[in-house]
C-alpha cells in the first residue's frame, strides 16, 4: 500500500502548535492524516498513537466510545513530552464506515454489543487495517516508537510490518453510562488492555 505526500501546514491547537500533513492513498483515494509536534527526527523512540476517524466522537462529542476523549489525550501527552506522531487514519467504524456505525448503534440500541452489532451487519468485529502506517511512518523515517494504545493489536501489526514498539503507553478515559457496555466489550471480546 502506498500513499503520497500532499501538504504541511501549522496547526496551533489548545495543547500547543502542531504541524498536520496531508497524504492521499493511492488507488482508494482515501485521505490520512499525521500530526507531528516538535522534532521527532533522530533513533529515539517516537510517541505516537494511530487513531481511526471516528466522526461522532471526535467531532460530535458522543458519550458512546471513547475515541475523542483518546484523541484529546494523545495531544495532551505529546506536547507534554515536546515530540511526538499521530496518525489520524479514515476508517470509521472499526473500517465499516459511518452509516454502517450508524446501523450499528442502532442494534446497539436494541440490545446487541458492539462486536455483535458488526457481525449482525455481515461484517467482522473490527476491519481495520494498518499497512498505510507503513508509508506514512516511513515519510517521517521513524522506525521506533512508543505506541499510545489499549489495542495490543496495534502493536502487532507495526511489529509485523518492521517498526520496533518499545513500549505500549495505555490511554485509559473515563467510563460513563453510555461507554461501559461499549469498554467491557473491547476488554472482553477484543483483547484491549485494562
Amino acid at each position: 500500500m502506498s500513499v503520497e505526500f500532499i501538504a504541511s501546514a501549522r496547526l496551533p491547537t489548545g495543547w500547543g502548535q502542531f504541524t498536520i500533513h496531508g497524504f492521499e492513498e493511492l488507488g482508494s483515494g482515501k485521505e490520512h492524516i499525521a500530526l507531528t509536534y516538535g522534532d521527532i527526527s533522530g533513533t529515539d523512540p517516537v510517541l505516537c498513537r494511530i487513531h481511526s476517524e471516528c466522526l461522532t466522537g471526535d467531532c460530535l462529542f458522543s458519550l458512546r466510545c471513547d475515541c475523542g476523549p483518546q484523541l484529546n489525550a494523545a495531544m495532551e501527552k505529546v506536547s507534554k513530552v515536546g515530540r511526538g506522531l499521530i496518525l489520524y487514519l479514515r476508517q470509521e467504524g472499526r473500517g465499516i464506515g459511518l452509516l454502517n456505525k450508524i446501523k450499528a448503534y442502532a442494534l446497539q440500541d436494541s440490545g446487541a454489543d458492539t462486536v455483535e452489532a458488526n457481525v449482525q451487519l455481515g461484517f467482522e468485529p473490527d476491519n481495520r487495517e494498518y499497512l498505510i502506517c507503513k508509508p506514512m511512518l516511513d515519510h517521517f523515517q521513524i522506525s521506533s516508537l512508543m505506541l499510545m494504545t489499549n489495542n495490543p493489536r496495534k502493536a502487532d501489526a507495526l511489529e509485523n510490518l518492521d517498526f520496533e514498539v518499545t513500549k505500549i503507553v495505555p490511554l485509559h478515559t473515563e467510563v460513563n453510562p453510555h461507554n461501559e457496555n461499549y469498554l467491557k466489550t473491547k476488554f472482553d471480546k477484543l483483547g484491549h488492555l485494562k
